[in-house]
């Protein structure tokens, strides 16, 4: 014998609603962090980078003398500044995997972890698989009147845009990074503001913005008919109708009209 699955509770749908919009909140934060830190180590590349690798190289990169102690607090600065960067980038990738997998959870899609992240991992395949996670989920679990060239418009646009500053990250970076500490510059800012920007985007328009309505299943409470309402008496009832129980309606009329009616027949 095979039981139906009950279907979800409405508080149930609306914890669910609550963890993914949680997750999006974290990914918003996440990308927001990822930016500021990437700014803020481009600023000090542009202000002191290029003179302190030049110091750097003088000393062949152990500096010594009077001079070593301002060297070495630029160093302290330069460091802590790109491990605030690695830390908001590796955030924001665990962000987006757990928010992509809360989001196929909800929509009850496969949603294994594991799976998310190997789209992101393997070479070769992260190259597209990620952006069609992404929408999949969003044409599974958005609302149908939706466009669909607005959802491909939208995924295309945060891909490209992902992998043009993959691109600009892993090719031209290293060529900039000969006479500097790092070689970042406003280009690898825009195309990363720019990149978690449409991400930003992607993840609210694919995240629900309210719980759907849970229909009552066959046999539920909500499709039997009300029971009927006990009948309500106008009034408490008099010594003699508390003697003999409940009064008619028509005698209790009569009653109401003025005329004293007894109970029972009449003698001839």
């Amino acid at each position: 014998m095979r039981f139906a699955q009950a279907p979800p509770t409405k508080a149930a749908t609306t914890s669910a609603s609550k963890v993914v919009g949680k997750a999006a909140t974290t990914v918003y934060v996440t990308l927001a962090a990822q930016v500021l830190s990437l700014g803020a180590l481009v600023v000090f590349e542009q202000v002191r980078g290029r003179q302190l690798a030049a110091e750097l190289a003088e000393f062949g990169g152990r500096p010594s003398g009077p001079d070593a102690d301002a060297l070495a607090g630029a160093a302290t600065v330069f460091a802590v500044l790109l491990l605030i960067a690695l830390a908001t980038t590796i955030a924001a990738a665990a962000a987006h995997t757990t928010w992509l997998v809360r989001v196929r959870q909800a929509g009850a899609l496969p949603a294994a972890r594991s799976t998310v992240a190997a789209a992101w991992l393997i070479p070769g395949v992260n190259l597209v698989a990620p952006a069609v996670l992404v929408y999949e989920t969003w044409r599974a679990t958005g609302p149908a009147e939706e466009s669909r060239r607005g959802r491909v418009a939208l995924v295309t646009g945060w891909w490209l845009s992902w992998l043009a500053t993959l691109a600009v990250f892993t090719i031209v970076l290293p060529l900039d990074a000969l006479d500097s500490l790092t070689g970042l510059g406003f280009l690898e800012l825009a195309c990363l503001a720019l990149s978690a920007a449409l991400c930003a985007a992607t993840v609210r328009r694919v995240t629900p913005q309210r719980s759907p309505a849970v229909r009552p299943s066959a046999g539920s409470p909500a499709d039997l008919p009300p029971s009927p309402r006990p009948p309500t008496w106008a009034g408490p009832p008099d010594e003699d109708q508390a003697a003999v129980g409940p009064e008619l309606p028509g005698l209790a009329c009569q009653r109401r009209r003025g005329g004293s009616v007894t109970a029972g027949p009449r003698s001839a």
